[in-house]
């Protein structure tokens, strides 16, 4: 049985750490809804009402336009190891990016990466976790270094350029501001 709190409490913020990745949600008005897994070490809970987490370059970027559309976004996790709980947090974030005032000051709560793209500091409204007995066992393996390569071996400057000609805009072709502020 589903059941909903109004932050995130002690037990759910002690079962998203143990997590080694997560999806996230979001929906612009019109177009397609994009679900992503996520991995790496890539967010914090930084507060009962309040997730921080870094987006790392991809051959997308959904999310980015979206919420400059829709400002909404779903974090999901599913214990595959061991409990068998999925737990959902809601509600609408702020996006950062490293031109951005705050972008640093969260990016320092991550390790250095050059693919760091966007920071979403996520205002959570809603959380809700259901059972999860559907959900298989898997066992986690490690993480993967191949983002890392790919970063390090663009650098900084081939990294910003392929934002501009693979990151700029949504499968639907909204615009995600990876270049300059929402006009």
């Amino acid at each position: 049985m589903a059941k909903q709190f109004d932050h995130i409490n002690n037990d759910l913020a002690a079962f998203i750490g143990t997590q080694h990745m997560f999806f996230v949600g979001s929906a612009a008005q019109d177009g397609r809804v994009n679900i992503s897994p996520k991995g790496m070490d890539s967010l914090r809970v930084m507060g009962p009402n309040r997730i921080v987490w870094r987006n790392l370059t991809g051959s997308g970027n959904e999310t980015a336009g979206h919420l400059a559309s829709v400002n909404r976004m779903t974090l999901m996790w599913c214990g595959f190891e061991q409990r068998p709980m999925i737990l959902r947090t809601y509600g609408k974030a702020r996006t950062l990016h490293p031109r951005d005032a705050d972008f640093a000051d969260l990016n320092s709560q991550f390790p250095l990466s050059h693919a760091a793209r966007q920071i979403y500091d996520l205002s959570v409204d809603l959380v809700q976790t259901s059972c999860g007995y559907a959900v298989p066992f898997m066992d986690y393996a490690g993480e993967r270094d191949v983002l890392a390569k790919w970063a390090e071996d663009k650098g900084p400057e081939g990294v910003a350029t392929y934002w501009t000609t693979r990151n700029a805009q949504t499968i639907d072709g909204f615009d995600t501001y990876i270049d300059g502020p929402k006009p």
